[in-house]
C-alpha cells in the first residue's frame, strides 16, 4: 500500500485513500444535519483539514473532558466532529465541522460572490469558502490575531481567490460584500457587517452574551448563543435563528453597554428566539413586536417583505 507522508511521520492512509476519507467525511457531516448539499460536501472533500492545523500531535476540545491530546498522529483522526485547538490559552479552536456545514448551509455562498470570513484562524473553512464561490468568487479571511493571520496566510496561499487580512473584524467588510461569515460570538452585529452587505446579501454571526473564564477551556466563550441569519431585502432585513451556538468571545472593538447586556441576557433566558424573523436596524422598534432591543437595533417578530 502507498503511504502518504506527513510532517511528523508516515501515514497509514495513502493520498488515494485520504481522498475518499474527506468525501466520506463531508457527506457524514451533512447527514447529521439531515441535508442535502453538494457543494458543501465536495468543499469537505477538497480541503485537507490536516494542512490547517499545524504538525500532530493534536489537541481536541470538548466541555466535558476540556482538552485531550488526541494519540494517533495520522490525519485520519481529523475526519470526524471534533473541534481541534488552534490556541489553547485564548479558546482559539479550529471549530466542529457540522457546526460549520449547518453554518455555511445558512450562508448560501455562491460561484461568483464575494464573501468576508471574520474571525478566520488558520484559515481552514475559509479554505471551503474558497471552493464554495469558486474562481469566478472571491474570500477575504479576517483575523485579529497577527499570529494565526500569518498561518493563514500561508495556509491559504495555493488559494488563487482568497486574500488575508491582520485586522479588526468589525471594520470589514469595506466594501459591498454578498456573504459576511463571522466565527466569534458578539453581543451586538457590527454597523459593517450589517451596513456592508450588498442586496441579498447574508451575514451568519453568533450572538450571545460572554460567559465566565473557565481557566481549563481557555479564553471566554458565549454562555446563552444562537448563530443567527440577516438577509438584506429591499424593504430592510430578514432574521432568523440558525442552531445555539457558543464561539470564543470577540476580540477587539465590541463593547456593548452593560445595561443592554443585562438585557440581552434576560431575552435569551426567556427564551422565544424561535419566533425572530427580522432585524430592525437605526430605527425605532415597537418593543410589543420585539425579541429584543438594543442600542439603535431589535429582533423582530414581524417578516420583513
Amino acid at each position: 500500500m502507498q503511504e502518504a507522508k506527513t510532517r511528523d511521520g508516515v501515514s497509514l492512509f495513502s493520498p488515494a485513500e485520504l481522498a475518499v476519507v474527506r468525501r466520506a467525511f463531508g457527506r457524514q457531516m451533512l447527514a447529521v444535519l439531515g441535508v442535502e448539499n453538494p457543494a458543501i460536501a465536495a468543499a469537505f472533500a477538497a480541503v485537507p483539514r490536516e494542512a490547517f492545523l499545524g504538525p500532530p500531535p493534536w489537541t481536541a476540545v470538548s466541555p466535558v473532558i476540556a482538552h485531550h491530546v488526541l494519540p494517533d498522529r495520522d490525519p485520519v483522526v481529523l475526519y470526524q466532529d471534533i473541534v481541534v485547538a488552534l490556541d489553547p490559552a485564548r479558546g482559539v479552536n479550529n471549530g466542529s465541522p457540522s457546526l460549520h456545514a449547518k453554518l455555511l448551509e445558512a450562508l448560501g455562498p455562491k460561484s461568483g460572490e464575494h464573501v468576508v470570513h471574520i474571525g478566520a484562524g488558520s484559515g481552514y473553512y475559509s479554505a471551503m469558502l474558497s471552493e464554495l464561490v469558486g474562481l469566478s468568487g472571491r474570500v477575504t479571511a479576517v483575523e485579529f490575531d497577527p499570529a494565526l493571520a500569518d498561518k493563514a496566510g500561508n495556509n491559504l496561499s495555493s488559494y488563487r481567490n482568497v486574500t488575508v487580512v491582520c485586522g479588526d473584524g468589525t471594520r470589514w467588510p469595506e466594501n459591498e460584500a454578498d456573504g459576511v461569515y463571522v466565527n466569534f460570538a458578539v453581543a451586538r452585529p457590527a454597523d459593517r457587517w450589517i451596513e456592508g452587505l450588498a442586496s441579498g446579501g447574508r451575514l451568519v454571526f453568533p450572538l450571545g452574551v460572554p460567559g465566565p473564564q473557565q481557566p481549563h477551556l481557555g479564553g471566554r466563550h458565549a454562555e446563552h448563543g444562537a448563530a443567527l441569519r440577516i438577509e438584506r431585502r429591499a424593504e430592510g432585513y430578514a432574521a432568523e435563528a440558525i442552531t445555539p451556538a457558543y464561539f470564543v468571545w470577540a476580540e477587539g472593538n465590541s463593547d456593548v453597554a452593560p445595561d443592554e447586556l443585562a438585557r440581552l441576557r434576560a431575552a435569551f433566558e426567556g427564551g422565544g428566539l424561535d419566533r425572530v424573523r427580522s432585524l430592525i436596524w437605526k430605527r425605532p422598534a415597537p418593543p410589543e413586536r420585539c425579541w429584543f432591543i438594543g442600542a439603535s437595533w431589535a429582533l423582530g417578530c414581524d417578516e420583513t417583505l
